[in-house]
């Protein structure tokens, strides 16, 4: 399974293909934190979006077959498992 290492503070971006992708469906990116439960960060169609928690942003590309979750500034907290999904 793919991984990514950074250290404290310092960006990451996190990307997630997505070829088979249908023009009305929606992606979703989810982390779950170690002995947790999925939670929700971001869905988008296309375009980009800035997130709060943890900070950064969320870009689709223009053709839609790839997302990038980019973690501005990383802390420890953030360590965990970040996924993408589809979804009508």
């Amino acid at each position: 399974e793919p991984s990514a290492d950074t250290t404290e503070g310092t960006g990451i971006s996190i990307t997630c293909s997505h070829a088979n992708i249908q023009s009305h469906q929606i992606i979703y990116w989810y982390r779950q934190l170690p002995g947790q439960g999925p939670t929700f960060l971001a869905g988008a169609l296309r375009g980009s979006q800035e997130l709060r928690s943890p900070a950064g942003r969320l870009s689709v590309a223009a053709d839609r077959r790839s997302s990038t979750l980019r973690l501005a500034w990383p802390r420890l907290r953030d360590a965990a498992v970040y996924s993408c999904a589809l979804a009508d």
